[in-house]
C-alpha cells in the first residue's frame, strides 16, 4: 500500500536527496520546514550547504508545476508542500503552538484525521524526541532508514579460523594458503588468524588476496614506527592496512584507548618522513559543532583550532618523544609546516579542494554523516591514502547515532573494494584503568 510521509526538517539537512527516496509514495512538506531550511541556508557549515540543496532541488521541481499542489516525483509519487493542514487546535495542551516542530506536527494529525487521504501517514525525523512526541500524539513515526547500518552486524575486518594443524604449517611453509582451504567467504583484503583445531596453540596470521585467492602473510608483522609498535593482534593488523601503499581506503574503528589515531599518525609520518611515498600527511577532524563555534575563542586560525585539535598534538608529542625527546613538540611540528610537510587542519577547511600525493587522515569520522563523508573521500586525488579513525559509540552530532554515522557507512559500502581495508580494535591500550573505564562507565 501507498503511503504519506511527512518530512521533518532534520531528514532533509542529514540527506537533501531524501526528497527523492520514497519511490511511488507521497511525500509532504510542511510549510515549517521551508521556513527552518531558509533559516539555515546562510551557514558555512554542512547544515548550510545540506539547506542550499534542498532549497535547489525543490526550485528545480518547480517546473513540474505548482508545489502546493503537488508534483510527480519521478517515481510514481507526488511531492507536495503543505501550506493549510495545520490543525494546532488539535495538539494537546503544553505544546507550544509556535514552535516549528509542533507545527510540523500539527500537519501529520491534520492529514491523518483527512477522509480524503487514503493512505497511512507516516512522520519522518532524525529527531528522537520529535518520534517520541509523535508517537504520544498517536503518529506512526520513523527514523530515516536510507545509509543505515546495523551496529552490531558491522563488518570487523578480520575473523579466526579453525583449520587442521597442517594447514598451518603449510602457511608458513609455502607462504600462502588457497581460500578454498579455508571455506567460507572473505572480502578484500580481510584479516585472517589460522588457528590449529587440534588444540595444539598454532597460529599464523594472514590478509585475503581476493586477486589471486589467497592468503597471505602480513608484509609488515613487526613494524617499527617511531618507536610505536603493534600491542595485539588487531593492532597488527592495523598497521598491515595504513603502511600498504595499495590500499587507499583504512578505517579504523574502536573505543577510546584502542590505539586508532596514535597508529595513522605514526604510520603517517613513517611514509612521508621516512620513506618518502608521500609529500604532505594532511590531518583533520571535525570541529563539531560544525561551523562558526571556533570563531567564539580567541586569537588566530591556528589558536582558535588548537584546543579542537589537542588530541592529536597529544599523540604527536608521544611519537616525536620517542624519535627525539631533546626536539620541543611545537617547534618541530611549526618546522615540518613550514617545509609543507605536515598541515594540522579543521576539517571546515578542506572542504572544496582536490587533495592529490598526500597521507590524509580524518579523526573522528564517526561525527559526521554518510553525505559528509563522501563529499571528503570525493576530494581525494591521485596517489592520496585515506584514513578515517572514529569511536560509533561517542557520537557528539545529535542526529547520527552508531548506525547512521559516516564512519560506519563506508565500513559497509568498501567492505569489497580491493583499494580499502578495515579493522575493529578492541583491546585498550592507552592504560589498564582507561580500558576499565570504557568497559565499566
Amino acid at each position: 500500500m501507498k503511503k504519506t510521509f511527512v518530512l521533518d526538517t532534520s531528514v532533509l539537512l542529514h540527506d537533501p536527496q531524501a526528497l527523492f527516496y520514497f519511490e511511488d509514495n507521497d511525500v509532504v512538506i510542511p510549510i515549517a520546514v521551508i521556513e527552518e531550511i531558509d533559516g539555515h541556508k546562510r551557514k558555512s557549515d554542512q547544515i548550510g550547504r545540506s539547506a542550499r540543496m534542498v532549497s535547489r532541488y525543490l526550485d528545480e521541481l518547480r517546473s513540474k508545476g505548482h508545489l502546493n499542489e503537488g508534483v510527480d516525483n519521478g517515481q510514481g509519487g507526488m511531492l507536495k508542500i503543505e501550506l493549510n493542514h495545520q490543525e494546532l487546535e488539535g495538539l494537546p495542551f503544553g505544546l507550544d503552538r509556535v514552535k516549528n516542530d509542533n507545527r510540523i506536527l500539527a500537519v501529520a494529525l491534520s492529514l491523518q484525521k483527512d477522509e480524503r487521504c487514503q493512505k497511512p501517514v507516516i512522520l519522518v525525523s532524525k529527531d528522537i524526541n520529535m518520534r517520541v512526541k509523535a508517537d504520544a500524539l498517536g503518529l506512526l513515526a520513523e527514523d530515516y532508514e536510507t545509509n543505515k547500518v546495523n551496529i552490531d552486524e558491522l563488518y570487523p575486518g578480520f575473523e579466526t579460523v579453525l583449520v587442521a594443524p597442517e594447514k598451518v604449517n603449510e602457511f608458513y611453509q609455502q607462504g600462502w594458503l588457497s581460500l578454498a582451504d579455508l571455506g567460507g567467504r572473505y572480502y578484500a583484503n580481510q584479516f585472517i588468524m589460522l588457528q590449529d583445531n587440534a588444540g595444539q596453540s598454532q597460529t599464523a596470521l594472514g590478509r585475503v588476496d581476493v586477486g589471486q585467492k589467497r592468503l597471505l602473510p602480513l608484509r609488515h608483522p613487526n613494524a617499527d614506527l617511531s618507536g610505536i609498535r603493534a600491542r595485539n593482534r588487531e593492532q597488527k593488523f592495523a598497521i598491515e592496512a595504513l603502511l600498504d601503499d595499495d590500499i587507499q581506503l583504512v578505517t579504523l574503528v574502536g573505543q577510546a584507548g584502542t590505539g586508532k589515531t596514535l597508529l595513522a599518525l605514526a604510520a603517517g609520518i613513517e611514509k612521508v618522513l621516512e620513506e618518502k611515498k608521500y609529500r604532505k600527511l594532511l590531518v583533520t577532524r571535525p570541529v563539531v559543532p560544525l561551523g562558526n563555534d571556533i570563531g567564539f575563542l580567541p586569537g588566530d586560525v591556528e589558536e582558535k583550532l588548537r584546543p579542537w585539535m589537542q588530541p592529536l598534538y597529544d599523540n604527536l608529542e608521544l611519537i616525536f618523544g620517542n624519535r627525539d625527546r631533546q626536539e620541543k613538540l611545537d617547534a618541530y611540528i611549526n618546522h615540518l609546516q613550514d617545509l609543507d610537510i605536515l598541515d594540522i587542519e579543521a576539517l571546515t577547511y578542506i572542504r572544496g579542494r582536490s587533495i592529490p600525493g598526500q597521507y590524509f587522515i580524518l579523526d573522528e569520522a564517526q561525527n559526521l554523516t554518510p553525505h559528509e563523508v563522501k563529499t571528503v573521500i570525493t576530494r581525494v586525488g591521485e596517489g592520496t591514502k585515506i584514513v578515517l579513525t572514529g569511536d560509533p559509540y561517542q557520537i557528539d552530532n545529535p542526529y547520527l547515532d552508531a548506525n547512521s554515522n559516516g564512519l560506519t557507512y563506508v565500513v559497509e559500502r568498501f567492505k569489497d573494494y580491493q583499494g580499502a581495508a578495515h579493522i575493529t580494535l578492541t583491546k585498550g591500550e592507552r592504560s589498564a584503568l582507561a580500558e576499565m573505564a570504557a568497559e565499566l562507565l
